[in-house]
């Protein structure tokens, strides 16, 4: 039998080449959070508030820009390699996986239909009726506990902690690796994510974490 029920994958910076989602946008709209992003690492401003900062970076620069229009630019996000793959081969072991991330949601909605995952949780960009922004942010997922996600997860598909497997690249996701019975720091960008996980993967092709994941079931 499968030693794992389901895995809950950050998206930023583990399934994307990027920083984060966020970063793609400014990149797209030619703008900078850099400050924002400082302040909110500082702790000067909530989550809330930096999505609020990094919203009116795109407003600035188009006021009339949409939703969906936000959404177009996710078709050309750089991906990490084999994520379909990756996706496929859990789903044929009748492994369920999440995306849990303070990203984008049309950015997780985007990649849960084209490779198949089975969920997702992000952040929404809020719009008016006619697709508008209103230069608000719906944080679905707090960045300074992404373990309550997991946990709703777990609870979701009927599973428990020791059968659920988290993977993530950052300080972050440290919470979601202590609500796991295994976690995967793949391309950590800090030594506290690598220190707080069960294994360490660096790589650019996300299907090598399932040695880990697959090791101990006979499939």
């Amino acid at each position: 039998m499968r030693k794992y029920d389901l895995v809950c994958f950050d998206m930023d910076g583990t399934l994307t080449k990027l920083r984060s989602s966020w970063c793609w946008v400014h990149e797209c709209f030619e703008v900078n959070n850099e400050e924002a992003y400082q302040a909110f690492v500082n702790g000067e401003i909530d989550e809330p508030e930096f999505m609020r900062r990094d919203i009116a970076l795109w407003t600035s620069k188009r006021p009339d820009v949409t939703i969906d229009e936000i959404a177009v630019l996710f078709r050309d996000m750089p991906l990490i390699g084999g994520i379909q793959e990756t996706i496929a081969c859990l789903s044929a072991n009748g492994i369920r996986s999440v995306i849990v991330s303070g990203g984008i949601d049309r950015a997780a909605a985007m990649l849960t239909l084209e490779f198949g995952f089975d969920d997702y949780v992000a952040d929404e960009i809020c719009s008016n009726p006619d697709g508008t922004l209103t230069g608000e942010g719906r944080m679905n997922v707090d960045l300074k506990d992404k373990g309550i996600n997991v946990r709703r997860f777990i609870e979701k598909y009927g599973t428990v902690p020791e059968r659920t497997v988290s993977v993530g690249n950052s300080f972050t996701d440290i919470p979601m690796f202590k609500n796991s019975g295994m976690s995967i720091a793949f391309n950590p960008t800090d030594p506290w994510t690598q220190e707080a996980a069960t294994h360490t993967v660096f790589s650019d092709n996300i299907a090598d974490i399932l040695d880990y994941i697959l090791a101990d079931d006979p499939m």
